[in-house]
Order: C-alpha cells, then structure tokens, then sequence
C-alpha cells in the first residue's frame, strides 16, 4: 500500500472520530434543535404566529398581575381567630380571616376596567375552633377584633317607650335583638309581631321573669317551653337565643338551653341599668365607657334608652362599630 493510500485512510478516520464527537456534545446537540425550532417557526402560517405571541404576552401579563396580587396579599390577608373561653368573659366568639384567591383575581383584574385591589377576589377563612364547638359556657361579648356592637333590649315591660326606640333604630337602619317575656308577649301578642315585623331578631327572656339560677330543672324548661311557644305562637318565629332574667343562671340553665332546645345563653359586656331611670348623661357615660369591638349594650324599654339610643348608635359609628343583631356580633363572619 502506497504511502499516499495510507494518508487518505488515516484522514478519513480522523474525520469520523472528530464527527462522532461533534455529535455527542451536548451544546452542540441544542444548538441544532434550536436551529430546526427557528426553521419550523419560521415556516408555520401567520395566524399560528400570532397565536404563539398572543400567548406569550399573556403569560407576561399574568406573571405581571400575579406579583402585584402577591404584594396586595400582604396588606390584605388575616389569619382566623379562634374561639376560646376566657376566664372573665366565658366563651368568646372565633373571628373568620381573610384569603386571596390568586387564580380567580388573575381573571377579574384582566376583565375590569381599572384593575386595582377592589378586584381581587377574597375569601373568608374560618377558625379551626368555633363556638360550637366550646361546650356550654353563656356568651357575654362577640370576638373583640370584629367591629360590631348591639343594643340588645330585655322586654317584660315599658310598653311605651318600645315605639320610640323601634323609631330611632329605623331612623339609623339598625337592626337589633329583644329577648321577650313569655307572659308579656302572652298579654301582648300584637307588639311581639310589631317587632318582629319591623325586622329585629327575637330572643327569650323566659316566661315569668324568675331567679333562674334557683331553680331546678323541670322549671327550667318550663319558663324556656313556654316562653318559646308563645313566640312562635305570636310571631311565627322560633328563637335560637336565651337572656335569663336579671343574668341570673347556672351550668344547669346553659345546658338546657343548649342541649335541649339548641339555643345559646346570652349576658352583657355593658348595662345602661337603666331600669334604675338613671339621668341620660350618667346612662350615655357608663356605656361610652365600654363601648368598641364585640360589645353587647343591655338595654330595656326605658325613658333613659329611649332618649339615649339614638346617641349610642351615633357614637358607636363614629369608632367605626357596626349596631346589629346578637346572633350578627356573636357570629364569626367578618363585618362588611
């Protein structure tokens, strides 16, 4: 074989070798892939062309819109409250808390007209712990972080201050709870529905206005029955919340009212004692004194509470309280 021969067949195999390396190299390898990408791209039709960059600006836009939920999430977002039971106040009502749906924002921020933090979608979250499930404790306030208040009102008597005060809560649209007397609503079935007509929730304050906490339990679910039927009775309505007379009660009475006929024992944070006919300015001073979040206002059919409330509601919205219902103030749900 001729020394010519022989340089040609190492040459040759040279190539081969340095090709097979070529080809094994990784860099190389991505290089042609995104050469064959761009010859593929370039040769699709205009209209999947646009596609591919409708697509790729609206990922921008959502990467874009998803970063600026992230930094509002940090100002609006707020861990549940659980309910828990307090040494002073017994059982104190969970607050829900407050979740970001990102997903869900995402699509209404790109729908709206101005896209700001009023169009995220936000979601109550609500305690691990409720009140439920607390057992059976009376509940004397709603949870102090909710901005909420109610001037709930006991009535067994003071026919005529009811219109006055039922004029004042219309007057500010509040809507409000009266715990009723069995024997009263007995006597005067047609203010029983007045009331209820003019949109106020209805709780039971027992039938004969006894010493509860004296006695025992037959009794008990007397005074609960009775005053229960003469409402549904009267009203139509079925109440779910029991004021026992003058706050006088026992773990018997929470437990019956509870298990027996699923309805919560209800106290005060803060009493106008009013049935003492109190001067309005000594009334409005002993409440101003306890009025903010979660608080419950016992009042009664009262000249003194006829003449304070509407001074009380107007206070309590001035702090930013919500006036509502006890069932509204003792529940988880966030005020809106």
């Amino acid at each position: 074989m001729s020394n010519t021969v022989k340089k040609r067949i190492l040459f040759t195999m040279g190539c081969a070798v340095l090709l097979a390396i070529l080809m094994n190299n990784r860099p190389i390898n991505q290089y042609i892939e995104a050469v064959k990408l761009q010859t593929i791209t370039a040769n699709r039709p205009a209209a999947e062309k646009s596609v591919a960059v409708v697509q790729t600006g609206e990922n921008k836009q959502d990467e874009q819109l998803r970063k600026q939920i992230e930094r509002w999430k940090q100002e609006i977002e707020k861990a549940p409250i659980d309910a828990r039971i307090d040494h002073v106040w017994r059982a104190v009502p969970g607050y829900n808390g407050l979740a970001v749906d990102v997903e869900a924002s995402i699509k209404k921020l790109k729908a709206a007209t101005i896209p700001d933090k009023r169009s995220l979608v936000v979601q109550e979250v609500p305690p691990a712990i409720s009140l439920e499930q607390l057992g059976s404790h009376p509940i004397y306030r709603g949870n102090p972080e909710k901005p909420a208040v109610s001037f709930m009102v006991n009535v067994a008597w003071g026919n005529e201050y009811l219109d006055p005060i039922l004029d004042t809560l219309d007057k500010h649209g509040v809507k409000t709870t009266f715990f009723l007397d069995g024997s009263w609503v007995k006597r005067y079935p047609e203010l029983a529905k007045k009331i209820a007509d003019r949109g106020h929730e209805l709780g039971n304050h027992a039938y004969s206005h006894p010493d509860m906490a004296n006695l025992g339990p037959e009794r008990i679910r007397q005074e609960i029955q009775k005053t229960q039927a003469v409402i549904q009775q009267a009203t139509g309505i079925k109440p779910d919340l029991f004021a026992p007379p003058s706050g006088s009660f026992n773990q018997t009475v929470v437990d019956i009212a509870k298990n027996e006929f699923h309805m919560k024992t209800i106290l005060w944070t803060a009493d106008t004692v009013d049935w003492k006919k109190p001067p309005v300015y000594d009334m409005l001073k002993r409440v101003r004194a306890k009025m903010g979040n979660g608080v419950l206002v016992l009042m009664h059919p009262t000249a003194p509470s006829a003449e304070g409330l509407d001074t009380m509601i107007q206070e309590a919205k001035a702090k930013g309280l919500s006036p509502a219902t006890v069932s509204e103030v003792i529940s988880s749900k966030r005020v809106k």
